[in-house]
Parts: C-alpha cells; sequence; structure tokens
C-alpha cells in the first residue's frame, strides 16, 4: 500500500513540475505536441475521401476454386449490391457457366 502512495505522490509531484514548468517558460518536461485532426484529409474518419475508403475495401474476391454446380441448400444473398449464392458458409458467384468461390473482406 505504500508503494502504491509513493507512485501516486511522485507522478502528481512530475505533472506539478511539469505544469508549472509550461506556464512559465512555454516549454514543458513532457513532450506533449499539439493533436492536428484536420477534417476533410483522405485519411481522416469523416472525409468523404475516407468514407470512400472504408467502403471500398469490403470487396468480394475471387478464388481460384472453381466448381461446376453449385452444392445443396443454398440461399441466394445480395452483397454490395452482386447476387451471391450461400451454401453452408461459403459464397458462390456464377462465372462462364460455372461457380467460382469468393471471399467477402
Amino acid at each position: 500500500m505504500k508503494s502504491v502512495i509513493t507512485v501516486i505522490l511522485i507522478g502528481c509531484c512530475l505533472l506539478a513540475v511539469g505544469l508549472l514548468t509550461d506556464v512559465a517558460s512555454n516549454s514543458s518536461v513532457f513532450p506533449i505536441t499539439e493533436a492536428e485532426a484536420r477534417v476533410g484529409r483522405p485519411r481522416t474518419p469523416v472525409s468523404v475521401a475516407g468514407v470512400a475508403r472504408r467502403t471500398s475495401r469490403r470487396v468480394i474476391r475471387r478464388s481460384s476454386s472453381y466448381a461446376p454446380t453449385l452444392p445443396g441448400g443454398c440461399s441466394t444473398v445480395i452483397v454490395e449490391g452482386t447476387t451471391l449464392y450461400l451454401c453452408g458458409g461459403s459464397y458462390y458467384q456464377p462465372y462462364n457457366n460455372q461457380y467460382v468461390i469468393v471471399y467477402i473482406d
């Protein structure tokens, strides 16, 4: 218990010294810099480019595995505007008179 109180007291002292140093000379013992979150930049969460990037990464990737027919018990689903077949946890897409297994990212 004594060591916890000692650590808390040391932390408070360091914080007080840092705040006093910052007020007195416009510099701090702690390397804290300003955060620059510029809305509208391509990698910010609320920018149009950021939204487009996140939605465009949800793509359907084709594998190299093909099947001549669908397995039994398939249901039709629409993912990102594309009609797919869900069969036992695997997605299939029609391609050149056969079906290719696809992955959704």
